[in-house]
């Protein structure tokens, strides 16, 4: 397909989520700005913080995570699913409860599995069940308001959570590191926009390679984040396949696939290795020799480098670049980006 033809983009993607992706910049921008007004709960003593989360708003945690790893002296624990980890009791765990819509189930049950541990709770939301439920037992609520799909709303609940952690003094202020996170994200929109013909464009470029094949994205500890995101974009905007790997672990196992190689399987396959200045040079050099063992065996392989100085620009600056991506297979597959039939009927069949 013309991956330069926006008139067909326009009708293959009903709700315009190209906009969305486009606004990512601005929604980190107005996030943290949000997150500098909301009041903030008189939390004392804390010992260690669970984000309870689903989908992108779990990735919008583990972002937070990563980004404040080398600073944070409490433990934070990202949980996916239902209930809370034992430890999680009493006023010195904080339960910080993010849904975009307020309605995840997951996240509902681990809010009232908080409620019971007598924690520590705030929930960062649109609205929904959960703030409703937040406001009538009197714990604070961080709203916020985000008409697009929860897919391209991953900057919010990462600015809010950010913004939270600095001002409870969990962290240095990090507004150095989010304003060249937004500078450095719409100067690379500049090459990626969908308004770049595909000739200059990197990210309908690197989407033109992944069409028919199934993709592997492979980061090192800091960008697991990110790599998990790539993961969840191309499944939920292309409707196709992929998966992600985790450096150093994946050079403990996964490198050892390459023994038994398929040579008409790796013909289908394609594994991104993501890069950022930010990582342990130890991690750069594994994934370096990952990647060429995986080239010795004739595998399909190549390098995305973040930009910025800072982690959380690193971050980012690939988070927009995946999205972008994922976009643009969408709509070389002539997928909706949008749409979400599958998973929709998946819930009401719950």
């Amino acid at each position: 397909m013309n991956l330069d033809d926006l008139d067909l983009f326009q009708k293959i993607d009903t709700r315009n989520m190209l906009a969305q992706i486009d606004g990512l910049p601005d929604q980190l921008q107005q996030a943290w700005e949000l997150g500098q007004t909301l009041p903030l709960p008189d939390f004392a003593d804390i010992q260690n913080i669970v984000i309870a989360a689903m989908g992108d708003s779990a990735v919008s945690a583990e972002l937070v995570a990563a980004s404040v790893f080398s600073s944070i002296h409490l433990p934070v624990t990202v949980h996916r699913g239902y209930g809370l980890p034992a430890f999680a009791s009493g006023q010195q765990t904080l339960v910080i409860c993010v849904s975009h819509s307020g309605n995840t189930e997951e996240v509902l049950d681990s809010f009232e599995t908080a409620v019971k541990n007598d924690c520590s709770i705030i929930v960062i939301s649109t609205g929904g069940e959960l703030t409703k439920r937040a406001i009538e037992i009197n714990i604070s609520a961080w709203n916020f308001d985000y008409e697009g799909l929860d897919t391209t709303a991953i900057a919010f609940p990462f600015g809010l959570l950010l913004a939270l952690f600095s001002h409870l003094g969990f962290v240095p202020n990090p507004t150095t590191d989010v304003v060249e996170a937004i500078s450095m994200m719409k100067r690379s929109q500049q090459h990626i926009r969908a308004d770049v013909f595909a000739a200059k464009n990197p990210a309908k470029r690197y989407a033109g390679q992944l069409v028919g094949r199934w993709v592997t994205f492979v980061g090192t500890e800091n960008l697991a984040p990110v790599a998990r995101r790539w993961k969840t974009q191309i499944n939920q905007l292309a409707k196709a396949g992929a998966n992600f790997e985790v450096i150093p672990e994946a050079n403990h196992n996964t490198l050892t696939a390459t023994i038994n190689p398929n040579q008409t399987l790796n013909a289908h396959t394609m594994t991104l290795f993501l890069r950022a200045p930010s990582d342990h040079p130890r991690n750069r050099l594994r994934s370096d020799l990952m990647r060429q063992a995986f080239m010795l065996e004739g595998l399909n392989t190549d390098v995305i480098d973040a930009r910025g100085d800072s982690l959380i620009a690193n971050l980012w600056t690939l988070i927009l670049f995946g999205d972008y991506m994922a976009y643009y297979l969408a709509m070389a597959y002539r997928a909706d980006p949008s749409e979400e039939t599958i998973v929709l009927n998946f819930k009401r069949s719950l």
